[in-house]
């Protein structure tokens, strides 16, 4: 059986590598505190390249903008974590004959970077990013596409495994998924339930090691 995962937030801690990224890159080019609260401020929930070329425009930068979102790339890629504990039970869940892949929103370059950074890679089979078709969950295009990639269809069923509600939850039960959601964020009136919620997705991964795939 399928199980999707999240990455920021679910996989990995997105919130402590981007303040360390942020700050490294300001000390590195030795900008001033009001172009790290900029970046701090409009970077808080996603990046991408275009981001770098409104920093320069607003602050009359010299340094290219592709250079700078490369640098930031790179600077978020070693500072983001996979906890050990998550990566042993994503290799369980392999081991039980899950096939798991990662739908996430973001631009493919930083993501992809993380992936490899983390080892995540090595244990998934299939990965959706947003950036990849400009398309952004609750989409499920999105969802369908991480299937494809896994070799395998929406219609074989499923978990999506996520702590946003709209995004993860909402998208999952357009997708006909099963879903699972790490409690945190506030949760919208009107959206449906996810079928259970956890704290920790070591908690997901123990539910669904409970589960045995078809």
């Amino acid at each position: 059986m399928l199980a999707l995962f999240d990455l920021d937030g679910t996989l990995v801690d997105r919130q402590s590598a981007f303040s360390d990224a942020v700050t490294a890159l300001c000390h590195t080019h030795a900008f001033g505190p009001d172009v790290e609260q900029w970046l701090l401020t409009e970077l808080a929930d996603r990046a991408n390249g275009s981001d770098f070329a409104r920093l320069g425009a607003a602050f009359d930068l010299h340094e290219p903008a592709t250079q700078l979102w490369q640098e930031y790339v790179d600077l978020m890629a070693a500072a983001v974590t996979c906890q050990p504990v998550v990566l042993e039970g994503l290799a369980r869940l392999r081991t039980a004959a899950w096939t798991i892949g990662i739908v996430t929103n973001g631009a493919s370059d930083i993501q992809r970077a993380k992936l490899a950074s983390t080892g995540l890679i090595d244990l998934v089979d299939g990965v959706a990013v947003s950036g990849d078709l400009e398309i952004r969950k609750p989409d499920r295009r999105l969802f369908e596409l991480a299937a494809v990639r896994c070799g395998l269809s929406l219609a074989d069923g499923g978990w999506m495994i996520g702590d946003n509600p709209a995004g993860d939850v909402g998208g999952g039960h357009q997708a006909g998924l099963g879903t699972i959601w790490l409690r945190g964020r506030p949760w919208p009136d009107g959206l449906k339930a996810a079928h259970h919620t956890v704290d920790d997705v070591t908690d997901a991964i123990n539910i669904l090691l409970n589960e045995p795939p078809e």
